[in-house]
């Protein structure tokens, strides 16, 4: 498993070996040891998801309030997308940045999201299929979300066309406002 630290405090990208025969594939995307090696504890999973989006869709950037916050570990299981964790994190000396990732079904890469961090990405083709493992059960009212099209961010969409988006994105608060609200999760030092 290659495992590479991101432009985020904390987020982590695993690259874990695919053996493929005339059968087809074999990969396991989430490896425990190397997850604890690079993160320094497991991920105490609750509840996996899963979503299938048409090519031109952004999801996100959704995060989970704190507390309790939510840790997330994500890989692409068909399809291709390009996958972004941005810092939300008040205090953070990595507040407000970002680093994106290229997924697929062909190396199966995984990110690690820490709590307080959002998650969104761009479906880059038909029927792509995002898979997480996180460590919060789903609850509607400490479900957050920024604007994925905030220019202060200048997320890395591209392709030329509008997004798909939901209408709870469309309707999400810039980071800024999101601050001005109290909205945002503190930084905890690891």
């Amino acid at each position: 498993m290659r495992v590479r630290p991101l432009a985020v405090e904390g987020a982590v990208e695993f690259s874990p070996p695919v053996h493929g025969d005339a059968r087809g594939v074999f990969v396991s995307p989430y490896q425990e040891p190397a997850f604890v090696a690079a993160v320094g504890h497991p991920l105490a999973v609750v509840q996996t998801n899963q979503n299938r989006s048409a090519a031109g869709v952004v999801r996100g950037v959704h995060y989970v309030a704190d507390p309790p916050g939510q840790e997330k570990f994500v890989h692409c299981v068909r399809g291709r997308a390009l996958d972004v964790v941005v810092d939300l994190r008040e205090g953070s000396p990595t507040f407000g940045r970002w680093d994106a990732v290229e997924m697929d079904d062909r190396e199966f890469r995984g990110l690690y999201f820490p709590a307080g961090t959002g998650h969104a990405f761009l479906a880059l083709a038909e029927d792509t299929v995002m898979s997480y493992l996180v460590t919060t059960n789903y609850d509607p009212d400490l479900e957050r979300t920024v604007h994925p099209l905030d220019p202060e961010l200048a997320l890395p969409w591209t392709g030329g066309a509008t997004p798909v988006l939901s209408g709870r994105d469309r309707g999400a608060p810039t980071l800024r406002a999101a601050a001005a609200a109290g909205l945002l999760p503190p930084y905890r030092r690891p």
